[in-house]
């Protein structure tokens, strides 16, 4: 299945795949910068899922998970050199779906799934299932250098 079937808005031509298909990791985790497990806030505690971070599916929770990171809330999401963002998408019901970090170009990566990484414009994924619904929080933290 190629990606534009799942994302109607990426276009073949402006995205990049920059890893294998993997189960590693997920994109909560490849924001926050782990590589090594899932993130998800499921109720068994199968996931990882950062301590002191209420274990549920809401945006106060995954922003909250960023934020314990140094991430704080911006109004945007336009590239800013000295910072690193990312963002967080949810569904049509505000159930969190999806996190997209941004790179030092201005571009966006994400882990898609299972599948691979990719380098996109960020509202690329955005649409209804299976897509990851809308761009809802940005978040914001100095980049280290």
């Amino acid at each position: 299945m190629t990606l534009v079937l799942i994302f109607p808005q990426l276009n073949p031509e402006d995205y990049l795949v920059t890893s294998d298909k993997t189960q590693e990791y997920n994109c909560i985790a490849w924001a926050a910068g782990d590589v090594n497990r899932v993130w998800w806030p499921d109720s068994m505690g199968v996931g990882y899922w950062p301590p002191n971070t209420p274990r549920e599916e809401t945006l106060d929770a995954f922003v909250q998970v960023y934020q314990n990171l140094g991430y704080e809330l911006c109004e945007n999401e336009e590239h800013d050199s000295t910072y690193e963002k990312v963002a967080l998408f949810v569904s049509s019901n505000g159930i969190p779906t999806h996190a997209a970090r941004q790179l030092p170009n201005g571009r966006w990566t994400s882990k898609l799934g299972g599948l691979e990484d990719i380098e996109h414009p960020l509202r690329s994924l955005e649409g209804p299932d299976p897509a990851y619904g809308t761009v809802s929080k940005v978040l914001r933290r100095k980049r280290s250098r």
